[in-house]
């Protein structure tokens, strides 16, 4: 009599891969995050080789993140409303559209700042719309028991392609044909990205889908959603929380972090794609970790300290006096930023209203990085009036003070309790 064997189990981070689309998003999203990782270096160092300042990465970050922030609610309000694979292959196409353009400019040698800048904004418009869409379809891609699984595998690749492969991939494409050829294959990630979303089926919005296609106005929809985050402490302060935390650090981070390299450790891109890679690790580790334990059942304690923790490693950056100074302190800020986002996505995802899901996050992205275009703005002249190492120390200690603070917020550490429907 033949014996039957029993179903081999996945590992549990690899869980959610079971359903087909799922598998097809992650996919399409590991790739362009490739690219992704890829324009990190790409464009740092585009914009280093035109201009030496600080104040030019500045400028292209504030262009960067501006346009973003001002589709972030009306991309919650579309993601709500309409099927979010489409968005999200609408977006994937403009920004791959960009980037083709920018591979060409950058090959032909006519490149300019202004060029960067104009490119960049469309890009960030785009990703406005991306986010939202993105974080509220995953609940109706893989059953609530595999949530947790589902976001650690998304915080497992994010920073494997991230800062691993996509930063090591451009170090090495600059080196052999400069930026250009570096753009080139970014924009090749986000067609296949966009084929892979094409493949998938359509998924309409549970809002969308009850209403029959009767939905009210954008202006009323938005308005719900507002209310819902307004009547739950742990939503909007949290929100506030990142608002500041992100405020003091990421300019800082992101225009200083490639300066520091390149210009006081007399680093190459692939010394500024180690550093980076070396902070993908530990969100790797982080997320495999976190994938196979879970989470607490208090939820924002553990999301608090392991962000504040996050926050305060950011002081590294500026003490660090060689490249591998700065790897072991991206490696901190990356893989406690990792764990905390985790057990933040799945209580999001748990504890909102599926058809809200995506104004709720689009609420989320728009007060946390609200003020991400005024950060780096200042990066620069704050730079040059207290010094880079400085400016880094005090992002990274005032941060952490801020972040901390917030968890004691009344109605911050018991979200289940306090969960308030829309008025």
């Amino acid at each position: 009599m033949a014996k039957h064997r029993a179903p081999r189990q996945l590992p549990g981070l690899l869980v959610p891969l079971r359903q087909r689309d799922f598998r097809l998003l992650w996919t399409g999203m590991s790739t362009s995050l490739i690219g992704d990782g890829i324009l990190l270096v790409a464009l740092a160092w585009q914009v280093y080789a035109l201009s030496g300042a600080p104040a030019a990465m500045s400028v292209v970050g504030f262009a960067l993140s501006l346009p973003q922030v001002a589709t972030l609610l009306f991309g919650g309000v579309i993601s709500d409303r309409f099927d979010r694979r489409k968005i999200m292959l609408c977006t994937d196409l403009v920004r791959g559209a960009v980037l083709t353009v920018l591979t060409v400019l950058s090959l032909t040698g006519v490149v300019q700042v202004w060029h960067i800048v104009a490119l960049v904004a469309v890009y960030g418009a785009a990703s406005g719309f991306f986010g939202p869409a993105f974080d509220s379809i995953v609940p109706q891609l893989v059953p609530a028991d595999d949530l947790v699984q589902a976001n650690a595998l998304d915080q497992f690749v994010r920073p494997a392609a991230l800062q691993m492969a996509g930063p090591s991939i451009g170090g090495i494409l600059i080196a052999i044909g400069g930026s250009g050829l570096a753009f080139a294959l970014d924009a090749a990630t986000f067609a296949i990205s966009a084929t892979c979303l094409w493949l998938m089926r359509p998924v309409a919005s549970s809002q969308a889908s009850a209403s029959e296609g009767e939905t009210g106005s954008v202006w009323e929809e938005f308005k719900e959603g507002m209310n819902y985050v307004r009547g739950n402490a742990w939503l909007w302060g949290t929100f506030l929380a990142a608002t500041f935390a992100y405020l003091l650090f990421i300019g800082p981070t992101e225009v200083l972090l490639p300066f520091v390299v390149k210009n006081e450790l007399h680093g190459t891109a692939g010394d500024l794609g180690l550093v980076l890679a070396s902070g993908g690790l530990g969100a790797i580790a982080a997320a495999l970790i976190v994938g196979q334990r879970g989470v607490p059942n208090r939820y924002m304690p553990f999301i608090y300290i392991t962000w504040t923790l996050a926050t305060l490693a950011v002081a590294g950056y500026g003490m660090a006096t060689a490249s591998w100074h700065l790897a072991i302190a991206c490696a901190l800020v990356n893989g406690l930023e990792a764990a905390g986002t985790i057990a933040w996505a799945t209580a999001k995802q748990k504890l909102v209203p599926e058809e809200l899901l995506g104004r709720v996050s689009s609420v989320d992205w728009f007060i946390s990085i609200a003020l991400v275009p005024l950060s780096y703005a200042m990066a620069a002249p704050v730079a040059s009036a207290i010094g880079v190492q400085n400016t880094l120390v005090g992002a990274g200690v005032l941060g952490a003070i801020v972040t901390f603070a917030f968890l004691f917020l009344p109605g911050m550490r018991s979200p289940r309790q306090l969960v308030v429907s829309p008025s």
